[in-house]
């Protein structure tokens, strides 16, 4: 028995599972090393879990998770991990988990559209290409922080219209001072834009909404998928916000000539076989 772990920043999805069969499941706050210290992370492990998660030592615990690009990174949430279960543990990206959950051994390009947003080309096996997702001040075209900044800004700055402005405000009951002291202030500033995200999918209705997404999932497309060889491989994306926009998703790809293979909120069950077959 092992355990496997998909991960964004926003939330962690856990699965105890016994080759293909899922003994228990469990959802957590995101791990995301560029924003937790190793003591955050295990506190987050340990206090959002239940009991079950520890009551021996497992055959693995593998990690996919956001943030994990480097070697320190992966060592920070592998320590956490080893700490709490006294069990070997492998840590990956979230991109990496992508790939392999999505794509099922064959070659493509894997997407990300969530919290943050990411991509590759891979090749059955093996990463072969990334464009870098830069995080969400440099980059993160796309993804539901980035969505939400856009918008949150125009709302800020009195260029939304004025009963989108209404809406979102009766919708949160936040102050403009609020929202600034979310996005300076906290740990996480993109969870907190990530959550506007689903205001913005209530209302694609609106002009300047479905405008505004539109422009910036395409934004995602130019600036890493047509870097890849789209016109070879099939594209498949992963995240709540590739869900939330699915149909405009496939909508840009039709005008760009890219061909979309698959849109999945989770990886998770490719995971398991994954690792199920493979260890």
């Amino acid at each position: 028995m092992r355990i496997i772990v998909e991960g964004s920043s926003t939330k962690s999805v856990w699965a105890l599972v016994d080759g293909e069969n899922i003994v228990e499941s469990a959802v957590t706050e995101g791990i995301n090393p560029f924003f937790q210290s190793r003591r955050e992370i295990s506190h987050t492990i340990r206090l959002g879990l239940p009991e079950t998660f520890f009551k021996r030592r497992w055959e693995h615990v593998n990690i996919y998770c956001a943030g994990c690009t480097t070697m320190e990174k992966k060592k920070i949430v592998e320590a956490s991990a080893v700490a709490q279960f006294k069990t070997p543990v492998t840590v990956e990206s979230n991109l990496l988990g992508a790939a392999r959950g999505l794509l099922n051994g064959n070659s493509g390009i894997a997407c990300i559209l969530d919290t943050g947003s990411n991509s590759c080309q891979y090749d059955g096996k093996d990463i072969v290409k990334q464009v870098r997702s830069l995080g969400f001040i440099l980059g993160d075209e796309g993804s539901g922080s980035s969505l939400g900044k856009l918008f949150v800004s125009d709302c800020l700055k009195g260029l939304a219209p004025s009963h989108i402005n209404e809406l979102f405000y009766e919708r949160y009951k936040v102050t403009p001072d609020e929202i600034m002291d979310e996005v300076y202030i906290t740990n996480s500033p993109n969870k907190w834009l990530n959550e506007y995200a689903v205001f913005l999918s209530e209302h694609l209705d609106d002009e300047y909404v479905n405008g505004l997404v539109r422009g910036e999932l395409k934004r995602f497309f130019v600036r890493n998928i047509l870097q890849y060889d789209y016109k070879t491989y099939p594209v498949s994306f992963v995240g709540d916000v590739a869900c939330l926009y699915s149909e405009m998703l496939k909508d840009i790809a039709d005008e760009l000539g890219v061909t979309v293979n698959d849109i999945k909120a989770s990886s998770l069950s490719g995971l398991i076989k994954y690792h199920a077959d493979n260890g």
